[in-house]
């Protein structure tokens, strides 16, 4: 039976049941091979050759794969129709290369959709590997191989604290930080508009907005305060008002085209909540189950036979009413639709989403692919739009009023995008109103309005600006945006994406030492390149060369730079968001603490950057990147302990703490306190700071064994302590007030580990292919699944009554990938009694005094990995 291989084994089910027995179909779990995390990986001195390995959780895939064809030699190679599906096709084929046998044919087959006639005229129609498409992905990889592996060092011994870089992360991190910056800088402009209630000889009420005023069209700003826009109502309020013209136009919408990866990310960010990693998910899923086409494109174009369902489907739903008399042709707009086989939509347009047995947030999804598609062949939208005019007889005031009339409904009936957003008085509905005929004034009212900056970037809105600007491809926006979040260059608040101070440093760092790598249009010409690969117009090697030249050169630039230079330049290139201006006027740079200083970045010793006084040692004024401006906190002494030990109140920059003493040669770390969350530095006196100085505390020793109990405050907040066990407790304060009975009762309450009873699994799902039981638990982190020693969390979606082993054996191989763990082997047959009678072997002596090159090599595994990580995109 030839061997299908694909890369999951949810599409792998998918695809097996359509093709039969016919054909062994084997997952590859995703890349088989990656360059390994060292340098020379990529070597620049041999025309960028690269140095590949099999994964070590790839291995027993890759052994799976070669036993199958042991019986067939015939492979057909059947991953995803994108870059990326390509690279995987070519990575089985080189790692598979020994084990074909002579003859052997392998063959390429790709379908959009997994659905049974896709894949089986797919697998009539097989192709070879497309090597441009391969190569194209060989100079995405080894760019962001060499960007990531030479580029983060000189961060981290450049900019203490900095963690990586990335060729396109970095220019999505600067982006958001630009936005925040423009945020900064921006100064709101008041201004006001008048609104006048009027009504027909009827009584029928309608709103018009002042728009001429003295005569004059009325600007946005021309009533620049309240005094004026109180002038422009006495006007208005003084005078009659006639309708002196109606006109009404035919107007109509268009339905938008249906969805490509990034729209379907911006409008289930806007309309469903989702991020851009869980939208994937969950399209992914909807994908391999054979419910909607390839997941991961850039164009809008529908197959024929598509457009054509989705037509009898209107047409069945809504009526003839609803179907153009031509099909809808939409065009891409990308730059380079080389991933674009088509558009996401459903692959069975009659499969309405109520009748879809999947989770919660697939449905929602799905839902949204099936109304946007369908929506995207229907009718127009018919309205009227009419717009009022109402004068005085003067011709000094004149106000307007606007409205629409919905004649035909058309794709709205369906699905439409600008819903979330506010239409204003465009949408409103008037009254029969006549030219010529009075407008009754029941009230005129000014309106105070201010100028808002620019809003942050949402993962929606930034997936759609790098959209914009030509950088970042359709498989990479989610991992891009995941990444600079997972570095906490930036965080998330309700949504919205705000850059941490460590991402603003990193970004001045690259703006100021390596702006063309920054660079929108650069980046944006690069990814030009890349797809120019792809197409096979140019050669990646030579991409390679130009780009690897001129990037040493300014990696060179870099070598002879001192900290305090670097840490001058980003000061002065941050003063803005580090200096900000002082209500009273004063010099922003002045210490607040001893008014004689100048403040200026500094960083610690333990990495990471903060501000303190250029008068250190005689001001020890600190604050954080993004502490209060003029927050003056110092050395404040609080008094002195029984001892006569001075107690003082200082801030660094984790925040304010409290210390006994000072620092001397023979105790250069005298004992400190971090003030706890909730607490208020400014309230903070001696009976306090001691509390603090002397934890833990004793509470007295346990009834049952006689051994110490102890309160105190750890990383993990407060806590009291039993031996090596600890448990939480809910309140600060309770450190200092609980008693005895009370801490018996927090440590009996927390679980023991290895003590407790198993607790009986939630679900069994059998045996794991490679041998072990496969089931479902309950952890203190909510519900996992388990196989060996590898446990993987369910996503929070995913409820543990309805996983299945497909669902579960993904988890664990994702699992074990991330983590590099393996399953408990199994016990080995025990031998016979003799051999077990034997004495062991003794260890050789140098066992012992190889445990430091061990650990030597640990720590430089653990670097390599992590320059690795930088690697990415």
């Amino acid at each position: 039976m030839p061997v299908v291989v694909v890369e999951s084994p949810a599409k792998a089910k998918t695809i097996n049941k359509y093709l039969g027995d016919d054909y062994t179909v084997l997952a590859s779990f995703g890349h088989v091979r990656d360059l390994p995390p060292k340098d020379g990986s990529v070597d620049t001195d041999d025309d960028f050759a690269m140095k590949w390995e099999v994964a070590a959780d790839s291995k027993k895939h890759v052994k799976a794969i070669k036993d199958a064809l042991a019986s067939d030699p015939n492979l057909i190679l059947a991953t995803d129709p994108d870059r990326e599906g390509e690279a995987i096709s070519w990575h089985l084929r080189e790692a598979l290369a020994s084990s074909l046998k002579k003859g052997a044919q392998v063959s390429r087959v790709t379908f959009n959709a997994i659905t049974k006639s896709a894949v089986t005229e797919a697998m009539a129609n097989p192709r070879e590997i497309d090597q441009p498409l391969v190569d194209a992905y060989l100079a995405r990889r080894a760019l962001d191989y060499l960007v990531g592996f030479n580029l983060s060092p000189v961060l981290w011994r450049k900019l203490p604290g900095a963690k990586s870089a990335g060729r396109v992360q970095s220019v999505a991190l600067r982006i958001i930080v630009d936005r925040e910056m423009e945020i900064e800088a921006f100064r709101a402009r008041e201004y006001w508009s008048v609104h006048a209630t009027l009504a027909t000889p009827k009584g029928d009420q309608y709103r018009a907005t002042l728009v001429t005023y003295a005569g004059k069209k009325l600007e946005r700003y021309d009533l620049a305060n309240e005094e004026a826009a109180k002038l422009a109502v006495k006007a208005v309020e003084s005078r009659d008002l006639t309708v002196t013209s109606i006109m009404s136009k035919p107007a109509s919408r268009n339905p938008w085209p249906p969805f490509m990866t990034s729209t379907l990310q911006q409008e289930a960010s806007r309309k469903l909540g989702l991020g851009a990693r869980a939208c994937m998910s969950a399209a992914q899923r909807l994908y391999e189950a054979g419910h909607i086409t390839y997941m991961r494109t850039d164009g809008i174009d529908m197959a024929p036979e598509a457009i054509m369902a989705a037509r009898d489907a209107i047409k069945a739903r809504f009526g003839d009413a609803y179907v153009p008399q031509s099909p809808r042709i939409y065009k891409n707009k990308a730059k380079n639709a080389q991933e674009a086989h088509e558009c996401i939509r459903p692959t069975d347009m009659m499969l309405s989403p109520d009748r879809l047995n999947v989770e919660l947030e697939q449905r929602k999804l799905y839902d949204l692919i099936w109304k946007r598609t369908l929506a995207s062949q229907m009718e127009a939208a018919r309205m009227e739009r009419t717009t009022v005019e109402i004068g005085s007889a003067d011709g000094q005031v004149g106000l307007r009023a606007t409205g629409q009339v919905m004649l035909f409904d058309g794709f709205l009936k369906v699905y439409d995008q600008g819903t979330d957003d506010d239409e204003g008085e465009d949408s409103a509905r008037l009254p029969q109103i006549a030219q010529g005929e009075p407008a009754a004034k029941r009230g005129v009212v000014p309106e105070q309005h201010f100028t808002q900056p620019p809003p942050r970037y949402t993962e929606a809105t930034l997936v759609k600006r790098m959209e914009e600007l030509g950088i970042g491809r359709p498989s990479t926006y989610a991992s891009i945006v995941t990444t600079i979040q997972d570095r906490e260059y930036v965080r998330k608040d309700k949504n919205r994406l705000i850059p941490e101070d460590k991402g603003r440093l990193v970004t001045a760092f690259l703006t100021r030492y390596f702006p063309r790598y920054v660079s929108y249009d650069f980046t944006a010409d690069l990814e030009g390149e890349l797809d120019d690969i792809s197409s096979g117009e140019r050669e990646y090697r030579e991409v390679l060369r130009r780009f690897w030249r001129d990037f040493t050169a300014a990696l060179e630039g870099t070598s002879e730079l001192r900290i305090t230079e670097v840490l001058e330049a980003i000061d002065e290139a941050l003063a803005p968001h580090l200096y900000p201006a002082r209500a009273d006027g004063g010099d922003p740079r002045e210490c607040p603490l001893c008014g004689k200083g100048r403040l200026n970045l500094k960083t610690a010793r333990s990495g990471g950057a903060f501000i303190g006084c250029n008068n250190y040692p005689e001001c020890r004024y600190t604050r954080p990147i993004s502490g209060a401006e003029g927050e003056a906190v110092g050395d404040t002494v609080l008094g002195l302990d029984p001892e006569g030990i001075e107690i003082s109140l200082k801030n660094g920059r984790f925040g304010p703490y409290v210390q006994r003493g000072e620092a001397t040669a023979e105790q250069p770390k005298p004992p400190r306190a971090s003030i706890p969350k909730g607490w208020d530095a400014g309230s903070m006196d001696l009976e306090k700071a001691l509390m603090l100085l002397d934890l833990p505390r004793e509470i007295g020793p346990h009834p049952e064994d006689g051994v110490t109990i102890e309160a105190g405050i750890g990383r993990y907040g407060p806590y009291v302590k039993h031996g090596p066990r600890y448990a939480n407790l809910p309140e600060v304060d309770e450190v200092f007030t609980i008693g005895m009975n009370r801490a018996v009762e927090v440590l009996a309450s927390k679980p023991q580990r290895g003590r407790a009873a198993p607790a009986a699994p939630l679900a069994e799902l059998g045996e794991h292919p490679e041998g072990g039981a496969v089931q479902v638990l309950n952890g203190r982190f909510g519900p996992y699944v388990k196989w060996g020693k590898v446990n993987a969390t369910l996503p929070r979606d995913m409820a543990p009554e309805s996983v299945t082993m497909e669902q579960a054996l993904e988890l664990i191989a994702a699992k074990a990938s991330k983590g590099g763990r393996k399953p408990a082997p199994k016990k080995a047959a025990k031998e016979p009694a003799k051999a077990a009678r034997k004495p062991a072997a003794k260890k050789p002596a140098a066992s012992k005094t190889a445990k430091p090159a061990a650990k030597a090599t640990a720590r430089k595994t653990a670097k390599a990995d992590a320059a690795s990580k930088a690697a990415e995109t």
